[in-house]
C-alpha cells in the first residue's frame, strides 16, 4: 500500500516542489525530502491520508510556508572574528600548528568530506544552503553528511591528540 502511494504521488510531488521551491528560495530536493518525512509521519501515526493528491499540495505548501518563515529569521553573523589580542607568541604558534593539523587531516578525509568540511571552516561563514549550493547537494543532508565526515575526523586526528600526553 506505502509503495504504491509512494509510486502515485512521487510526479505530483516532483511538480509541485519544483512550483513552490523556486518562490522561497529554496531547492525543490529539499521541499521534496521534506514533505516525505512529513508523509512517513503521518502514515506512521494516521495511517494513508483520504484525499493523497489534496493532503500532498497542502503539505507542499505548508512546507514552503515554514521554509519562508525559517529564511527571513536567518541572519548572518554581522560581527568580526574573535582578536588575538593578548595571546604570546608561543599560544599563537600552537594555535596555527593545530590549525594546520586539522587541514591537513580535512585533506586527507574521503569522499566529499573534503570539500564539505572546508566550507565549513571557511572564514567566509557560510549558511547550510550555500554551502549546499557549492557541493551540489541538499541542504537536507548536509547534517548527515557532516556527522559522518566529523566522525571521521576524530578517528584520523585520535592518534594525533592521543601523543600529546596523559591528562588530568
Amino acid at each position: 500500500m506505502t509503495h504504491d502511494l509512494v509510486t502515485t504521488l512521487r510526479p505530483l510531488l516532483t511538480a509541485e516542489a519544483f512550483a513552490e521551491a523556486h518562490a522561497t528560495g529554496t531547492e525543490p530536493g529539499d521541499l521534496e525530502q521534506a514533505v516525505w518525512v512529513r508523509l512517513l509521519e503521518h502514515l506512521d501515526t494516521q495511517g494513508p491520508p483520504p484525499d493523497p493528491h489534496g493532503w500532498l499540495r497542502r503539505a507542499v505548501r505548508s512546507e514552503s510556508r515554514r521554509t519562508r518563515r525559517t529564511t527571513r529569521v536567518e541572519r548572518p553573523y554581522g560581527m568580526e572574528p574573535a582578536d588575538d589580542g593578548g595571546r604570546t607568541p608561543e599560544q599563537l604558534a600552537l594555535a596555527s600548528a593545530r590549525r594546520r593539523a586539522l587541514h591537513d587531516a580535512v585533506r586527507r578525509l574521503p569522499g566529499r568530506c573534503p570539500r564539505l568540511m572546508a566550507a565549513l571552516l571557511s572564514p567566509r561563514d557560510l549558511t547550510y544552503r550555500e554551502i549546499a549550493g557549492e557541493l551540489g547537494i541538499s541542504q537536507g543532508s548536509l547534517g548527515p553528511e557532516r556527522s559522518r565526515c566529523l566522525g571521521c575526523l576524530r578517528r584520523l586526528l585520535a592518534p594525533e591528540v592521543a601523543a600529546h600526553g596523559a591528562r588530568g
